[in-house]
């Protein structure tokens, strides 16, 4: 995708072939800024602090964490340190646990010269594997959105209402569940997004109003709590979530407040999609509700960032002085809640039939 019209990853290798560039994505919308990853350490800090987020970029960061994990010391030892590290990191997101699992099996068997380059290369072939499955999504996502414009009888523009970030600065390019609005946008299918403030990180009103501003797509920032209004009186055609964890037996761990959202949609009879990647699936897990749910610093509550009258980004506080706040980042909205799965492989029903359909491969996973 595009930043100010230059063609932008969220994550790249640097010029030196030994450390990695990120967007610090805790300064958008106001500003634009990239961040050198020198370290392991380094690198555990960028997804803890959420300077990257999104469960598919967390992912890539950890494969290039684990790269500059050997850099500095190409042990036995070292991987399981920096496979801890990592993992710590942020305990929901799943891709960030199949990103280091993958490339621990890909480093063990190596002699410890071989292992840096070894898994630079893993890293940025995670990279391009998670462009091209977002890529597919978006495809296979789009057409949900032709047959919504076709419902309206092309008289116009569809109406779809999205949650958090799950567009190209949640991903390493395309995104999960905005790559079907870009790729609609893109073939000329017109289209408006809601975007939910989100809070208490508000990403979606200053990700993703930022990145779709940045592609020119039609959208409008609402209160997380205008949702349900919107459905009740028509102005929703379809929802498209995306997703940190999915169970094998399609329930679905995302952003807190999207169940709030599902099930405004399953009452208003409006069309609840969650967009993901084969890795965001969780073949061992068959009740979204042992997901282990993080618990963020309540600070994220009662402050807020933002741009005043003059131009200066602030830090305030918005809660009373002495009241506390509780953080939870995630919650689960079960299957029958969601109304398809949008994967790089195709639309299948949230159920462990139609996941089994698309990713035959994991047969084990039903035994």
């Amino acid at each position: 995708m595009k930043v100010n019209g230059s063609p932008t990853r969220t994550i790249w290798p640097a010029a030196d072939g030994r450390s990695v560039e990120i967007i610090d994505q805790t300064k958008l919308p106001f500003e634009f800024e990239t961040v050198s990853l020198e370290t392991v350490t380094e690198a555990a800090h960028a997804i803890y602090d959420m300077l990257v987020r999104g469960a598919p970029l967390i992912g890539a960061t950890a494969a290039y964490g684990m790269a500059l994990a050997m850099k500095a010391d190409p042990s036995d030892a070292n991987i399981q340190r920096a496979y801890k590290t990592l993992f710590e990191a942020r305990p929901t997101a799943v891709n960030l646990r199949w990103a280091i699992d993958d490339l621990k099996q890909t480093l063990s068997p190596l002699n410890p010269e071989d292992r840096f380059d070894a898994a630079w290369a893993r890293a940025a072939e995670i990279c391009d594997e998670d462009v091209a499955m977002c890529s597919a999504i978006g495809d296979h996502g789009k057409e949900l959105i032709q047959v919504a414009y076709e419902k309206a009888g092309r008289s116009r523009p569809v109406n779809v209402l999205t949650h958090c970030n799950a567009g190209w600065l949640a991903t390493v390019d395309w995104g999960t569940a905005i790559a079907p609005i870009y790729k609609a946008f893109d073939a000329g299918i017109p289209i408006h997004v809601w975007v939910d403030e989100t809070r208490p990180r508000n990403q979606g009103a200053s990700l993703t109003a930022w990145e779709l501003h940045q592609h020119g797509v039609p959208h409008t920032v609402i209160a997380d709590n205008a949702g349900g209004h919107l459905m009740q009186h028509g102005k929703v055609d379809l929802c498209i979530v995306g997703t940190d964890r999915t169970t094998r037996t399609g329930d679905v761990c995302n952003k807190i407040g999207t169940y709030l959202k599902a099930l405004a949609a399953h009452d208003n009879k409006v069309p609840f999609y969650v967009a993901l990647p084969g890795p965001t699936i969780d073949w061992t897990m068959t009740d979204g509700y042992k997901i282990p749910i993080e618990e963020r610093d309540g600070n994220e509550v009662t402050n807020m960032r933002g741009l005043t009258a003059g131009g200066e980004v602030v830090d305030v506080r918005i809660v009373s002085v002495g009241s506390k706040a509780v953080n939870p980042a995630f919650d689960v909205t079960p299957a029958h809640l969601v109304t398809k799965l949008i994967t790089e492989r195709g639309v299948c029903e949230a159920s462990e039939e139609g996941l089994r359909s698309l990713y035959p491969e994991h047969k084990e996973a039903w035994k």
